[in-house]
């Protein structure tokens, strides 16, 4: 089994998945994951990878990383915040989500 990468920062988490394909920015609006072009629901779509992140010293440094892909090909990144910093309308969308 190979071993996964845990990179050091979510930046860093960004720029390799943007290398490995993930060129899409989602963010959440309704029950639908959004793009620049597209608006798809969240049941098109499966955690491909996540990288968590917690605040040393600030809990609104929290937060998730979600490489995504929908059904039709389409592959991009969700930040979201956990914790304290997380609202109730992201976490019911990201349970929707299914890890491959």
């Amino acid at each position: 089994m190979e071993k996964k990468v845990h990179y050091a920062t979510v930046s860093q988490a960004i720029e390799q998945l943007r290398q490995q394909g993930f060129d899409h920015d989602f963010n959440i609006e309704g029950d639908c994951i959004i793009c620049a072009t597209d608006k798809i629901h969240a049941d098109d779509f499966e955690i491909v990878d996540i990288y968590r992140y917690e605040g040393n010293t600030d809990p609104g440094d929290e937060a998730t990383v979600y490489a995504i892909a929908s059904k039709a090909g389409l592959k991009g990144i969700l930040v979201a915040g956990y914790g304290m910093s997380a609202d109730m309308f992201s976490t019911a969308i990201l349970e929707k989500l299914r890890m491959r």
